[in-house]
């Protein structure tokens, strides 16, 4: 059973028992209500009291049902709250640790509340692109007033139990535990002490109004439009607290049922509820079960003090892991050390990071110049030059003086991990690691699994990504890994575009306007056009056959590496990221389609946006179907996380699949066509090819 039953002196307890936030699935749902019968059904019971078993109260709705017939089946929540409000016998919420989302509309559904403190408390649906759908946005504005509720239900963040229960007339707690320890036998002696009390006490009964509701309302509206571009369901979320005000309350139940199931199948909230459940799965290794082994992460070591090595280490420092960090100069070292420092007392000033946890992180950090000195540590991670023949001279150190069963980590970002395993005598401790720009600040970490790599390897790196905040993504060998490989084909294409007729302002703005964080020329200037420039060199001698627009080379040649230069695709000023079009970069562009004779034509919105995604989603399937990826929802995550792919869309595979990949393969077909793009490219991976035919979808 998921709901436990028992009666202890006068009061029945029901505990939810659905590890690990006892979610209420239909069984538990179920259990509820059978409990509830069954204490007013006794006539030794007086009073009755739920509460979670384990590390939460409730997390409200149980994933592992999410997109299943169980999901609303009866008892839905609805009526499992309706069971608890027309208890004959009064209900009391012991509420402890965790009370979300449908958790805490049970709670309100009860006659009372006794909270432990320290419980994190929220409506987060909006995270998933909803609304809470069993009285949340009608109950919580009478317990705890309407400003405090609509901040938590729009926003989704946990407010602590303790700072909730200090809002002046709150009916959300009865009472305070003294601690979470004491929570049961208080709440046993509560539940005893209003046991003949009558009438039962509703939340549902109370008043909800705002002093000046209408003026209140439009400036939410207009907050909430500002911070949710893209997103329907914050403006939703104050539509249905207004009606708890201006509504009687069923018809206000009935307005926000019928709002919650509105959102259910709109394409942002099918996409938010695919981040949710993929961000889940991609710790999940096929044959890395989740008992294997862990090795023990006490410190760690890094290889280089520059932007990437300092960023990787300020994850650690974080997370309260001793880094010891290595350079070949003590300049270098001081710089780097510098950098750490500016940035941690950036966020003392801003009030982000009180100056004692700047004090104790900074105390975390040891420097040295030697690779004897990293002999004990628990883990190595490399951040040095994107250069085969440097990192072979660092392993092969790395081997000499690390101790048995280190973790050897390399943060390439394309380089071949097999070959880096083979200049050590212990490939199975080699791993990848590639943070992305800004490490201490991007959340995606790329796992690189060599032949080699010991599955426990896998098991620990991926539980210090937790550690360290970090959504990590398994990738195997291949040249750029999932996001590097396939950012590629997106260049190309963006290379291609200015060829056939538009400037690169043109092409970001329509990228932009489709979701994304910037688009593929403002990109590269903010990564630098050089490196994208050492890559194609390499693929002339490599892949000879692969076709690139020179325009990219001739930016190049001219010194315009982007920001770094205050030059590239666009014209930067000292201080500032506004990418300012450059008249010479389109007059050169426009000589080099006049050198190859072409007719520049006019190029849709649609058509570039389509180009550039479906380039990825084509390479993508490259990837699934030759095992780099276990499944397209990790390569929705790497380019949701790494790559500013718009959350609202689900990432790549997640887009083709709302597009419908019928549809997908239909405009690569039109676009092999084109005789100034690259046909062979367009031609559908098998994968596409065959999920296409069969009606099928990636994910």
């Amino acid at each position: 059973m998921t709901a436990k039953y028992e009666v202890r002196s006068s009061v029945a307890v029901i505990t939810l028992d659905n590890p690990p936030v006892n979610g209420l699935g239909h069984a538990t749902r179920q259990g509820i209500t059978d409990a509830l019968q069954k204490a007013n059904a006794d006539a030794t019971v007086k009073s009755i009291v739920i509460t979670g078993a384990g590390k939460a109260f409730s997390g409200g709705a149980d994933i592992k049902e999410f997109g299943t017939s169980k999901a609303m089946a009866e008892p839905n929540l609805l009526s499992v709250i309706l069971a608890v409000e027309n208890s004959s016998k009064p209900v009391v919420a012991a509420i402890h640790t965790v009370c979300m989302g449908g958790g805490l509309e049970l709670a309100l559904g009860c006659h009372y509340r006794i909270a432990a403190p320290g419980c994190s408390v929220a409506l987060p649906e909006v995270k998933l692109g909803l609304i809470p759908g069993a009285g949340g946005t009608q109950r919580l504005p009478r317990a705890v007033g309407v400003e405090p509720a609509l901040n938590m239900i729009a926003s989704g963040e946990p407010v602590k139990s303790e700072l909730l229960a200090q809002i002046p007339g709150q009916k959300l707690f009865d009472k305070l535990s003294a601690s979470a320890e004491s929570l049961a036998e208080e709440a046993l002696a509560f539940a005893q002490s209003i046991s003949d009390t009558r009438p039962l006490p509703m939340v549902r009964n109370l008043p909800c109004r705002h002093p000046n509701g209408d003026a209140y309302f439009q400036f939410a509206r207009n907050m909430v439009k500002g911070m949710s571009k893209g997103f329907p369901a914050p403006g939703k979320c104050v539509d249905a607290v207004e009606a708890a005000t201006k509504k009687k309350f069923d018809e206000g139940m009935a307005f926000e049922r019928e709002i919650f199931t509105a959102l259910m199948f709109t394409s942002e909230s099918k996409a938010l509820r695919h981040i949710f459940a993929a961000e889940r799965a991609a710790s999940k290794i096929p044959d890395v079960p989740a008992d294997t082994p862990q090795r023990e992460i006490k410190s760690i070591a890094v290889i280089g003090a520059g932007t990437m090595g300092g960023g990787i280490a300020m994850n650690f420092l974080n997370a309260g892991i001793a880094v010891k960090m290595l350079e070949m100069k003590q300049d270098a070292l001081d710089r780097g050390i510098a950098t750490i420092r500016k940035n941690y007392e950036a966020q003392v000033k801003k009030g982000k990071l009180k100056q004692d946890k700047y004090e104790q992180r900074m105390s975390l950090l040891s420097t040295t110049l030697s690779y004897d000195d990293l002999k004990d540590a628990d883990m190595v991670i490399e951040a040095v030059f994107e250069e085969m023949g440097v990192k072979e001279k660092v392993f092969k150190e790395l081997d000499r003086v690390m101790k048995p069963g280190a973790i050897l980590a390399s943060n390439t970002s394309t380089l071949d991990v097999n070959k880096i395993a083979s200049f050590t005598k212990r490939p199975q401790d080699v791993v990848g690691m590639h943070f992305f720009s800004p490490a201490n600040i991007m959340k995606l970490l790329e796992v690189v699994r060599g032949e080699k790599t010991g599955k426990d390897v896998l098991a620990t790196v991926m539980a210090v990504s937790k550690k360290i905040r970090k959504t990590a993504v398994v990738s195997g060998v291949c040249d750029g890994f999932i996001g590097n490989r396939m950012i590629e084909q997106y260049g190309r294409q963006g290379g291609f575009l200015l060829d056939e007729g538009c400037t690169p302002a043109q092409v970001d703005k329509a990228i932009e306007k489709f979701g994304f964080a910037m688009g593929p020329f403002r990109m590269g200037d903010l990564a630098g056009n050089d490196i994208g420039w050492a890559i194609r060199k390499r693929r002339y001698t490599e892949k000879p056959d692969m076709k690139y627009s020179k325009t990219a080379d001739l930016l190049c040649e001219k010194g315009r590496f982007g920001q770094k230069t205050g030059a590239g695709w666009y014209d930067y000023v000292p201080g500032k990221r506004d990418a300012i079009p450059n008249a010479e970069v389109v007059k050169m562009i426009e000589d080099h389609r006049a050198a190859l004779g072409v007719t520049p034509r006019k190029i849709s919105d649609e058509e570039i946006v389509q180009r550039l995604v479906y380039s990825l989603v084509n390479e993508a399937a490259h990837i699934l179907e030759e095992g780099i990826a276990s499944k397209a929802s990790d390569i929705d995550m790497v380019y949701l996380m790494g790559y500013g792919f718009p959350i609202y869309r689900g990432g790549p595979m997640n887009y083709a699949d709302q597009v419908g990949l019928f549809n997908v393969v239909q405009s690569m077909n039109r676009f092999a066509q084109n005789p100034l793009d690259d046909a062979a490219f367009w031609k559908p991976a098998p994968l596409l090819a065959r999920l296409a035919a069969e009606g099928k979808s990636f994910n």
